[in-house]
């Protein structure tokens, strides 16, 4: 069969077949078609592409422990689309619709005009990606985005730029009473919308604003909430239903900071806003922040909108298999409220789905497919060993559903840690019932707030270090999902320090044997 996916696309070989085998059937092979013809037929693209094998096996830059300086050393004299890549948060997470390589040749391209996907590269991400493209020159490419995140879509069905109106069932709480977190196992409606999903996927839920943080914005600047205004896809709507629908009111552009900078009458406060433009914003800091300190009512909220960035999408790991729910998505989502400066501070995405949507009411939704390999093994006799503390839990109670409606053989391990065992031990009763079918061969839990010592799921894997690498001698594949910047960074370093110990190895060679089972797909990561 002729290859239609190059070697270097995001796709394990599983996936890379049954494209190659779908391009193939729809274009004819006979008939000479490229890559480009197929994906361009098969509606991905708007214009036909060249499609052209990277030289390149791997990317120097392409490790998210780096800094963000040390990336863009790295890809010094790169061409614009890698020097792009490298500014990246390189967790290939899929949270901009994209993995980090081809969110950053659809920015130099052209084909996408929204810099601010990359959730996990934060500010720092957005502002390197501007520099570049100042630096270097926009694209004259015309932008083929439908800005929210992603190519044209296919022209049928349900997707990111056309998400699907489903129900909410429940939003219902997991923490126990007395518990300092609010923990959701969220389940979602997909009837009629012909979506479907392995598991893996995640689930892009596009939030909305809090309308008591709107109407306070509105009054700050001191315009009409009815004001007829045009969105970022070009709807007409009132000032509130944009603000509340379509911008970020979290993270202050540079744009804003520049335009209350210059309009600010104070000369404190003025020099309050300057050094934030320059240094950074403090944590915690939002638009409304910006405006409270500029105190500058000389602004159009035309001017106001223009320096906004857009509300992205929320992906969330799916917690749940159709082979057992149906028609349904369950998710497990952790709210997030804090006070800061006398104010309460809201997750837009997890107080939408906790608090400000009521069952039977509708949320705006569409899968976002893994494509990194993070599913159940195609084996159903191979081991899995899976560590995911707090809402990391997610994908495995997929992977176990799945598992469990399968029938698979393989033997099951979970590592699962929160703060206490008697209010934060999410999915208790599930959990239990696996180990008692037999379906969970091991829980190791890891409650870091009921002992005098702080206890976290890296300890539970160096305790049983060796039944460990038992198990990966075996062939099974080591499954991590939550944080990447303390946890999963905390579980590398301790898969290192087994491999190193249990297999007589130096330090070099336990970091080439965890390289090699990400390179054979038996460490497997979904972090952000």
């Amino acid at each position: 069969m002729s290859s239609f996916i190059p070697a270097t696309a995001p796709f394990n070989e599983e996936q890379r077949a049954w494209l190659n085998g779908f391009f193939s059937g729809l274009m004819g092979v006979q008939n000479g078609a490229t890559a480009a013809d197929a994906l361009s037929a098969a509606g991905f693209i708007n214009t036909p592409i060249t499609v052209e094998e990277d030289a390149e096996d791997d990317f120097a830059w392409h490790d998210s422990t780096l800094p963000i300086v040390d990336r863009m050393e790295l890809a010094e004299g790169k061409p614009i689309e890698r020097k792009l890549m490298a500014a990246m948060a390189q967790l290939d997470c899929g949270s901009c619709g994209y993995v980090c390589q081809t969110y950053a040749e659809a920015i130099a391209s052209g084909t996408e005009s929204n810099l601010t996907l990359c959730s996990p590269g934060g500010k720092e991400t957005k502002q390197m990606i501007k520099r570049l493209l100042k630096e270097g020159g926009e694209s004259d490419t015309p932008a083929a985005s439908n800005g929210n995140g992603n190519c044209a879509a296919m022209p049928t069905g349900y997707s990111r730029s056309r998400p699907f109106e489903a129900k909410l069932i429940e939003s219902r709480p997991l923490n126990q009473e007395g518990s300092a977190k609010d923990t959701r196992h969220v389940a979602i409606d997909l009837s009629g919308s012909g979506l479907t999903y392995h598991v893996g996927d995640a689930l892009g839920v596009f939030p909305v604003n809090c309308d008591a943080l709107v109407a306070t914005i509105i009054e700050r600047i001191g315009a009409d909430a009815t004001l007829n205004v045009t969105s970022p896809s070009g709807i007409s709507k009132s000032l509130a239903a944009a603000l509340r629908e379509d911008f970020c009111l979290k993270d202050p552009s540079d744009e804003l900071l520049a335009l209350v900078t210059d309009r600010a009458l104070d000369n404190d406060k003025r020099d309050m806003l300057q050094t934030m433009a320059d240094e950074g914003v403090p944590e915690g800091f939002d638009v409304l922040d910006v405006l409270e300190v500029a105190r500058c009512d000389a602004m159009t909220a035309t001017e106001f909108l223009e320096t906004l960035d857009p509300l992205n999408p929320r992906l969330y790991s799916i917690a749940s298999s159709t082979k057992i729910v149906c028609d349904q998505v369950h998710l497990t989502v952790g709210k997030v409220v804090y006070e800061r400066e006398g104010r309460t501070r809201k997750g837009v995405a997890s107080t939408m789905l906790a608090d400000r949507v009521e069952s039977g009411s509708t949320v705006r939704v569409f899968v976002q497919p893994n494509h990194g390999g993070f599913t159940v093994p195609a084996d159903p006799h191979q081991p899995m060993i899976m560590v995911g503390p707090g809402t990391g839990i997610a994908p495995f109670m997929a992977f176990l559903q799945e598992r469990d409606a399968t029938k698979a053989a393989g033997k099951n391990w979970l590592f699962f840690g929160d703060q206490h065992e008697s209010f934060d031990f999410l999915y208790e009763d599930e959990l239990k019932a696996y180990v008692d079918s037999g379906l969970l061969t091991r829980l190791d839990t890891a409650f870091s707030r009921d002992g005098d010592r702080k206890v976290y799921v890296q300890d539970r894997m160096r305790e049983n270090a060796a039944e460990l690498w038992q198990w990966l001698q075996s062939g099974a594949t080591f499954f991590v999902c939550g944080d990447a910047s303390r946890m999963a960074a905390d579980v590398e370093r301790t898969l290192v320090d087994i491999a190193e110990e249990q297999g007589n190895m130096s330090t070099d060679e336990a970091k080439a044997y965890v390289k090699k089972l990400a390179a054979d797909g038996r460490y497997v990561r979904d972090v952000y």
